[in-house]
């Protein structure tokens, strides 16, 4: 059943921990701070922040949550029934808390709503195919 949990829960958990400052508190936006900075062929200097990172984690999560809903079966729909709650308490926490009133945080909510609609989309998809319905066996 472990495998039902939605991964898009482990950004939510990762921003509340930065945002709260669960780990130690940062100075001024936590969510702007450089990872590193590279100087690129053309003399363009790319930085790479913090929310930056969360939006990727974000998304390749997203990448691997696609894949499950490809299962069917009930695991299936306890894992589309655990997303739905990620994306509400994404979207709760964005609506009412202040440290998640940004554009980190609305991104990785946007990343959870793909999540449900993909889910849910891929697995009808999935059922319809697996669903015949027409005249019968034409041997009959």
């Amino acid at each position: 059943m472990i495998v039902s949990v939605p991964l898009t829960l482990v950004p939510l958990a990762v921003y509340n921990i930065i945002a709260f400052g669960v780990l130690g508190s940062f100075p001024g936006d936590p969510w702007t701070a450089p990872i590193f900075t590279a100087e690129l062929v053309s003399g363009a200097r790319f930085t790479l922040i913090v929310g930056d990172l969360m939006i990727i984690a974000g998304l390749v999560l997203l990448f691997v949550e696609i894949l499950k809903a490809t299962r069917t079966g009930v695991v299936a729909m306890v894992d589309h029934i655990l997303s739905m709650l990620v994306f509400v308490a994404y979207l709760v926490e964005f609506l009412s808390v202040r440290e998640a009133a940004n554009s980190v945080f609305f991104i990785l909510t946007v990343i959870a709503l793909i999540d449900v609609i993909a889910g849910f989309s891929i697995t009808i998809a999935g059922a319809r195919r697996d669903i015949a319905f027409g005249q019968g066996d034409p041997r009959l």
